[in-house]
């Protein structure tokens, strides 16, 4: 396989960009410019003429690179062809990001002085005395019933780490957009310029009113377990940390549509957890939950184990749940054997030869992002089954099966909080949008834009909920 074909397979959208060209008019300009990129690695996606004149033509070449650096390695080789000056380029991701990427709309028309009368002043004001004396009504008569606040700290963004609350936001539009392309939700970013636990917890306590849901978001561990559990604690909405519960729950549908391809019952299959920061530990609990048994996890200090007097308090109590062995060791030392490799650790931590030394039948998910914790690539010819993080690889597992349609039962159903069964009932909805006749080795989880994804979760949510009362203020007709 030649370097520029090995450099198109890894190339993105997440790296695209548009190349405003000012070229001759010979008409074989358009051929080199496509030869150009390919060459180069890259991938031509769009070619278009965007004017024309006597002397030049100006054409806007759109094409996708593997990263920042490769991408202007293609604009290089394109200015050396006879003729041809790059006027400009535009990264096609930053002019997605222009200005933000979400908006407040009116519901309402405000046409003429009759509208503004029931939407504002005096006729707001008989609907804010109906809720003062009926409050539990609120979420029906505003936005409270269809809102939901994404809250972060900054201090643990995707695979950026500790960026802070400003460099966060756009992380926080996008989920708030995914929210309401998946769910029709409207969510809210609240970045907050502390990360103290303390003043967090207090911060959403002071606007949780205005909110029907709390999702907690990048916020780093161990603090984010206090932060959750505080908040549960302290509001009558639901609060739900979607590091820790959405991966928890697409991982559990995921594994569980694996265990049918490999016949193995989940209480029957050994579970070897990489990491045991938030996703890890909400994934041990909800497997546990949803009736694993042998489950070990590993993290820096090798295998966790319940005599090991070294371990921090959030070790210790995954250890003294898992590994019923009693294994110590190393990452290697726990894949012996196993059925089952989850990772939500380190880059390149797993090498591809030590899957062969698992069960004959195996299954290995390596969701550390973006580099996963094997080669992808390597470990689909030695697992049955594999699914990443990766959306350029089959079995990818994406949060965004889960907290929308989370979210949407949950403030349909007017909730108060967020239950473990809800967590097992979630996963098990996303699991059955997959038939058996699907079913194989490289369709293990249903695609984020499966249209029944959203309201099938949504219903698993309801039905975990007891019927809301009939509303206090009624409609007149």
């Amino acid at each position: 396989m030649t370097e520029s074909i090995q450099r198109a397979k890894a190339t993105t959208a997440s790296y695209s960009i548009t190349v405003r060209i000012h070229a001759g008019t010979d008409p074989a300009v358009i051929g080199q410019l496509a030869i150009k990129v390919a060459d180069s690695g890259g991938i031509t996606t769009a070619l278009d003429i965007v004017d024309s004149h006597p002397d030049r033509l100006v054409i806007d070449l759109t094409c996708s690179a593997s990263d920042a650096d490769h991408a202007a390695e293609i604009v290089e080789a394109i200015e050396t062809l006879d003729g041809v000056r790059v006027h400009k380029v535009s990264d096609r991701t930053f002019l997605l990001h222009l200005g933000g990427k979400i908006s407040v709309e009116s519901k309402v028309n405000l046409r003429n002085r009759q509208d503004l009368a029931m939407a504002y002043t005096p006729g707001v004001g008989r609907v804010s005395m109906a809720l003062y004396e009926h409050p539990e009504d609120v979420p029906r008569l505003t936005i409270k019933g269809n809102s939901v606040a994404v809250v972060t700290d900054g201090t643990a963004v995707l695979g950026l780490g500790n960026i802070g609350p400003q460099a966060a936001l756009p992380v926080m539009e996008g989920k708030a957009a995914l929210f309401k392309r998946f769910a029709d939700i409207d969510a809210w970013p609240i970045c907050l310029d502390t990360t103290d636990a303390d003043e967090i917890v207090r911060a959403v306590e002071l606007i949780a009113p205005g909110f029907g849901g709390i999702n907690l978001e990048d916020i780093a561990a161990p603090k984010c377990f206090e932060i959750e559990a505080k908040l549960r604690e302290r509001l009558d909405i639901p609060v739900f940390h979607d590091d820790q519960h959405g991966t928890a729950i697409v991982v559990l549908a995921a594994l569980t549509n694996a265990l049918r391809v490999i016949d193995k019952p989940l209480p029957e299959a050994r579970i070897l957890v990489s990491g045991g920061g938030a996703a890890g530990s909400a994934i041990v609990q909800l497997l546990l939950a949803a009736g694993a048994v042998d489950v070990t996890v590993f993290d820096r200090p090798g295998l966790l184990n319940k005599d090991d007097e070294s371990l921090t308090p959030a070790w210790r109590q995954l250890a003294e749940r898992t590994n019923p062995r009693g294994l110590r060791g190393t990452l290697r030392d726990g894949i012996q054997g196993a059925d089952v490799f989850i990772g939500v650790s380190a880059p390149r931590i797993l090498k591809p030869e030590w899957i062969d030394e698992m069960a004959p039948e195996r299954v290995v998910f390596a969701l550390a992002n973006p580099d996963p914790e094997v080669d992808i690539f390597e470990a689909t010819q030695r697992a049955t089954v594999v699914a990443s993080g990766r959306s350029d690889y089959p079995n990818q597992i994406n949060n965004v099966l889960a907290f929308p349609g989370v979210f949407r039962g949950l403030l349909d159903a007017r909730a108060t909080d967020v239950t473990t069964e809800m967590l097992i009932k979630a996963a098990e909805a996303i699991a059955s949008v997959v038939t058996d006749e699907q079913l194989n080795p490289n369709y293990i989880i249903p695609s984020v834009f499966h249209p029944d994804m959203s309201k099938t979760v949504a219903k698993a949510i309801v039905d975990c909920v007891p019927k809301a009362p009939e509303p206090s203020i009624p409609m007149t007709q």
